[in-house]
């Protein structure tokens, strides 16, 4: 029963006349309007979450940043973060988050995420087209992906670009298969040739995060441990994720894992899969049914799910050097994922790189190593040629063979097939001491001295010019440069033992096994087939050819190709012998004797450290016509303790002839500088790059040939 003051709804139309007239008018003053929905040109918005943050590919640095877009309400369910989409990029057409309007047409982007208003008080425009609902851009992978890009002075639409390969429709609508149970963890099989080699498989095994630089034994042997290292993860209910520097070793990696798992198990993803099986294969490592990835370069941003393990094997191969903007490298790429990750971090190879051997000093990863005793047992006998033993030898003269490298193809063709490496076109020498061979530097920077066109001597990185130059180590003051290539090799060895076949291996053909058979098999480094049963002895020839080149790297990447060709020999005791043509008392020649490659990368870095090189210091490379280059240092505002080697001139490109990445437009004259920073800059001298590219890429008037080209951490600074 109500009160006498108190009235039921259905009274209202019994009340007095002048009682309901202020009833009616007090609710018409109460009453709020029913708020119109949000619309972009009559059409309704998304009711919850309306605006779209969205990164445009567009990789030019004064764009790199996010825009803010309006959804449509068909759209609101397809929309969400991580999906392709299509936006309009023109001007009143859309706003950027935090600047200005941008011109342009209808181009892709990803939506990052979804947001219940934008600060731009102005009107948005709408999002055109969700390509796909399929999200393939994680939160995980735009970390990492803007962690590379600020690392590398790049945008983050470049890295993007690398990381998500291009969509094919009939591959998103195949459905993944469903993941298979975790496999057991697996013996330690030839893990324990390595004094802590069980140990590593164990930590993986048990969830651990162990961090390794493994210097692997000679033999196959390299491919089945890695797939062990993947089982040990993958037992834990982790994900791998394995990167090898081309298609042949990531076929023996594939073949491995699928001995050991089965199919099923895990993706292979490289560019001779095709776009459709690669997109396919990189689907299922996103939605999870695959946890364990082996692939070449690209493969290092797989979206592996739940990552216990980064593994990269030969990382001083160039291929994993991405050759396109901002050019990150795979190790690089990897150490980002395992410190963000709090993974399991392996990097091995037959060699050491300066930046493994830096690894291992300052303590952030062990050392995987054999004993004496082991490397002994599966290593070839190495022994050595000079150059004056060739001068004095008649049969170097006559067939470009010494005595020695005569002798030891001719025991080994009675037992199967010898490989000869030759240096491949294009190797130039640097200068160096006709003494002694020390490589000839400049007295300001410790660059490599040059002398083109036989002009005058100067330094190749800061330009200074050398007079009265002189041998540091020996005190001589003849310089000589080395001898480039060996033409017609093959040709030669043909005639030297014409009833043996030869097979060459190279630039045109790459041939990947050759038959446990009596064969010469010419190759250039990189490209040695891997032999049945091993090789029974190797030659590597013209080794001053490597080691002349006038490169930072030239000793360590002769080094490495040579125990790569030697690693494909039979073992000492089964009667393998390497013959290496080159000055028996340079440093890469006796640790490639005393197949000691983790001592040759501790004296390089240490010298490198003295003479303030990477990576001990980290560098940039800034190219461009000498106006542009002036201008774009001055407004770069470098670090403090930035050094600014150079400038000098970059070679022209010849009208007519192939241009090299990075080289300048045909006919134009280019300089270069190199700007160096000590430790703990890097982050700095890449920001300051990035900023003063970005600023000068938003000016407008700008021209082809005011194009400024930075690199960071370029991988040759010779």
């Amino acid at each position: 029963m109500s009160s006498q003051n108190e009235q039921e709804p259905g009274d209202a139309e019994d009340a007095a006349p002048e009682q309901l007239a202020l009833i009616r008018e007090t609710v018409r003053k109460a009453k709020v309007p029913r708020a119109k929905p949000r619309t972009w040109r009559g059409a309704a918005l998304a009711g919850e979450l309306p605006v779209a943050r969205v990164l445009v590919d567009k990789g030019v640095l004064h764009l790199d940043r996010y825009f803010d877009y309006a959804v449509p309400e068909e759209l609101d369910a397809d929309a969400q973060p991580g999906v392709r989409v299509r936006v309009r990029f023109g001007a009143g057409r859309h706003q950027v988050h935090g600047g200005r309007r941008e011109g342009g047409g209808l181009i892709s982007g990803f939506v990052i995420e979804r947001l219940a208003d934008s600060d731009y008080s102005g009107p948005l425009a709408a999002l055109a087209q969700v390509v796909s609902p399929e999200p393939v851009l994680s939160p995980e992978l735009l970390g990492l992906a803007r962690a590379v890009a600020d690392r590398y002075a790049g945008s983050l639409a470049d890295v993007l670009q690398l990381a998500i390969p291009p969509r094919n429709a009939r591959a998103e609508k195949k459905p993944s298969p469903e993941p298979l149970p975790a496999p057991p963890a697996p013996e330690a099989g030839s893990w324990a040739r390595y004094g802590r080699g069980v140990a590593f498989v164990e930590a993986l095994a048990q969830g651990g995060a162990p961090r390794a630089v493994w210097n692997a034994l000679p033999g196959p042997q390299w491919a089945d441990e890695l797939a062990r290292a993947v089982q040990a993860t993958l037992a834990s209910g982790r994900g791998a994720l394995v990167v090898v520097p081309d298609g042949r070793a990531a076929a023996r990696v594939d073949a491995a894992l699928t001995a050991l798992l089965g199919e099923g198990r895990h993706a292979l993803l490289t560019a001779d899969a095709g776009p459709e099986k690669r997109y396919r294969e990189w689907l299922a490592v996103r939605r999870g049914s695959v946890r364990a990835v082996v692939g070449t370069r690209a493969a290092m941003f797989a979206p592996v799910q739940n990552l216990g393990l980064v593994a990269i094997w030969d990382d001083g191969d160039g291929s994993h050097s991405e050759p396109h903007a901002p050019q990150p490298h795979a190790r690089d790429v990897l150490l980002l994922r395992a410190a963000h990750d709090k993974c399991a971090f392996l990097l091995g190879s037959w060699s050491c790189t300066v930046e493994a051997a830096q690894l291992v000093e300052s303590g952030w990863a062990l050392p995987l190593a054999a004993d004496r005793e082991q490397v002994r047992g599966a290593a070839p006998l190495v022994r050595t040629v000079g150059d004056g033993d060739l001068a004095r030898d008649e049969a170097a003269r006559a067939a470009r063979l010494p005595s020695l490298a005569w002798q030891a193809v001719r025991d080994g063709l009675r037992n199967g097939p010898v490989l000869v490496q030759v240096p491949r076109r294009g190797y130039v020498p640097r200068l160096a001491c006709e003494r002694c061979r020390e490589p000839a530097r400049c007295r300001h920077c410790a660059g490599p001295l040059e002398a083109q066109d036989a002009g005058p001597l100067h330094c190749a990185w800061c330009g200074q010019g050398e007079s009265e130059w002189h041998c540091g180590e020996c005190g001589g003051f003849r310089l000589r440069a080395q001898i480039v290539g060996a033409r017609r090799t093959a040709e030669e060895l043909g005639r030297a033992f014409p009833a043996v076949p030869v097979r060459t291996s190279g630039r045109e053909q790459v041939l990947d096994t050759v038959p446990d058979a009596p064969a010469l098999v010419v190759s250039t480094p990189g490209a040695e087939p891997v032999a049945d049963g091993g090789y029974a002895a190797a030659l590597l020839l013209d080794g001053w050819a490597m080691l002349g080149r006038p490169d930072l790297r030239a000793g360590e990447d002769a080094l490495r190709r040579w125990l790569g060709a030697a690693s494909l020999v039979r073992p000492q005791g089964a009667g393998g012998t390497v013959v290496v043509v080159a000055e028996p008392t340079l440093r890469p020649v006796q640790a490639l004797v005393r197949w000691d490659p983790a001592g040759h990368a501790v004296r390089e870095l240490a010298e490198r450290a003295e003479l303030g090189f990477p990576p001990v210091s980290r560098m940039a490379a800034v190219s461009a016509r000498p106006e542009a280059l002036a201008e774009f240092l001055a407004a770069a505002e470098l670090p403090g303790d930035a050094e600014v080697l150079g400038p000098v001139s970059v070679p022209v490109t010849e009208p007519g002839r192939p241009r090299r990445p990075g080289a300048p437009p045909p006919g134009e004259q280019w300089e270069r500088v190199l700007v160096r920073v000590p430790p703990g800059s890097g982050a700095a001298l890449a920001g300051a790059l990035k900023t003063a590219q970005a600023a000068r890429m938003a000016r407008a008037g700008r021209s082809e040939g005011d194009v400024v080209r930075v690199r960071v951490d370029p991988p040759d600074i010779g």
